[in-house]
């Protein structure tokens, strides 16, 4: 598994100097014959990085931001400074991703750089801890959303919200491995549910700012403490998660020299102002002590603001959640599948079943790490897990930019960045990741062991090359008892 490793390394130092990427898609061989077909627009771009974002972040965020700031002005400045933070991060990864025109975005961008070694702890970063950590997050949230109706003067039951969203997570798993048209159509049906939620909102928040509702807007309150503020970007920022995304799949993007940046730029903008302008929406009708009283912000809302037509609101954040949730799955898999085509993960995930065409252990192995993570009810202490490991990693992501200008200044840059941007994100990046250690040093502590997890990991079974024989029989063995089970096998090669 090493030297194939050490194989592909060396083709992808090759590739690089020639903007292609010879076993990008291909079936786990390193061949050379299947390439990704650029088919998407720029609109397809916006509309990947918009749906990508916008998840069940703006409507659980709100709370966690105003618990840190202590002000609802304070608030919506994090809200603008964490859209500014998620745009410079973004530009930055246009001059990567137009200089290295592979999909695997940051885990690509690392492995051209730093080697196998730290690209599979970002893999396993990703893979491990922020996928499904951020599915368990989505999936209690669409719990805590259904269930509120019916606990309408107190918090839902924890372990009913928890059971909820296992059999959230449990029924797009059965959907996801049965056809990739139905997990599709799922996606497509609840991105209109978000944000015509989103919309109604700010519409409703519009009038009601215009009625001159304006009493809660003060820095009362307001907390000085560097951690506080530190956490408060926590939330903040994991409602911007995803800006990234088309950097994954840049292979398919038309152009990406003019459309990625563009892209970038217009999405990322656009998500800034709908989540701005929802937050003043909430904070026209609730009071801050309401917003803090509150796990489900829209739902508060809505019964404030749209009498018996309440229940609509709730229900459409709900469909919003499943989709996103739906989502996490299908991208989530097929990083698993990249992984594992480069090695750096076992070789099941790269398997399909053979009847239904999806990839069937890649998604159940997602699935099984979001509900081991649902052991956590506190949806904010998993905020702060996936925070920690997120910012750490797309920082060792954006540290690539200054390193290759110094390692390696002749590469072709179509874009290329003030190096104040990257500077100005890695400073950034140091006080959202340092800083709260101080203030919440329980969950980042588990955020840095389950981190360091990945190097006996690594060393263990990929650096060492002369395993023993019954070492390799025992996996081989067991694989195919997986293989067996859930009938999958390699794709072909065309």
């Amino acid at each position: 598994m090493e030297d194939e490793a050490l194989k592909k390394d060396e083709q992808r130092k090759d590739s690089l100097k020639n903007g292609k990427d010879n076993g990008a898609s291909g079936g786990g061989d390193g061949g050379g014959d299947i390439v990704l077909k650029p088919k998407m627009t720029l609109v397809n771009g916006i509309t990947v990085i918009v749906g990508s974002i916008i998840g069940s972040g703006i409507f659980v965020s709100p709370t966690g931001v105003l618990i840190n700031t202590g002000s609802v002005n304070m608030s919506l400045i994090v809200w603008v400074i964490s859209g500014l933070f998620s745009m410079v991060g973004a530009y930055c990864y246009a001059e990567l991703g137009t200089m290295i025109k592979k999909s695997g975005a940051d885990y690509a961008y690392i492995m051209e750089t730093f080697g196998p070694f730290m690209a599979f702890i970002r893999l396993w970063i990703e893979c491990m801890i922020v996928r499904p950590c951020s599915q368990a997050i989505v999936a209690l949230t669409f719990s805590v959303y259904v269930l509120k109706p019916f606990f309408p003067d107190c918090q839902p039951p924890e372990d009913a919200a928890r059971l909820l969203a296992v059999c959230c997570i449990l029924v797009l798993t059965f959907i996801n491995c049965w056809d990739v048209k139905w997990a599709t159509a799922v996606q497509d049906i609840f991105t209109y549910a978000k944000l015509l939620a989103l919309f109604v909102i700010i519409g409703a928040g519009a009038y009601f700012l215009f009625l001159g509702n304006t009493e809660h807007f003060t820095f009362n309150n307001t907390k000085t403490e560097v951690t506080s503020l530190a956490l408060s970007f926590y939330s903040g920022l994991f409602a911007y998660n995803g800006w990234n995304y088309l950097n994954f799949i840049i292979e398919e993007l038309k152009d990406p020299v003019k459309n990625l940046p563009r892209a970038i730029a217009i999405s990322c903008t656009l998500v800034t102002v709908v989540y701005v302008f929802t937050n003043v929406s909430f904070y026209t009708v609730l009071s801050p002590e309401e917003v803090l009283g509150s796990e489900a912000v829209a739902v508060t809302f809505a019964d404030r603001v749209f009498g018996i037509f309440a229940w609509t609101i709730p229900v459409f954040v709900a469909l919003s959640t499943f989709g996103a949730v739906n989502g996490i799955l299908l991208t989530s898999s097929r990083l698993f599948y990249a992984g594992a085509c480069e090695g750096q993960m076992p070789e099941i995930l790269t398997m399909i079943q053979i009847q239904r065409l999806t990839p069937t252990p890649a998604v159940l192995i997602m699935a099984l790490l979001s509900m081991l993570y649902l052991t956590v009810s506190d949806i904010f202490a998993l905020i702060n897990y996936v925070g920690f490991a997120t910012w750490l990693s797309i920082g060792a992501a954006v540290l690539c930019l200054p390193w290759l200008r110094w390692k390696q200044p002749n590469l072709e840059r179509p874009i290329k960045v003030n190096l104040i941007f990257p500077i100005l994100y890695l400073i950034a990046t140091v006080f959202v990741t340092v800083v709260p250690m101080i203030a919440s040093p329980v969950e980042t502590g588990y955020g840095c062991l389950m981190i360091l997890s990945s190097i006996p990991v690594y060393f263990v079974f990929i650096a060492w090359r002369n395993k023993p024989k019954w070492f390799n029989r025992s996996m081989g063995g067991f694989t195919q008892s997986l293989q067996k089970l859930m009938m999958v096998v390699r794709p072909k090669q065309k």
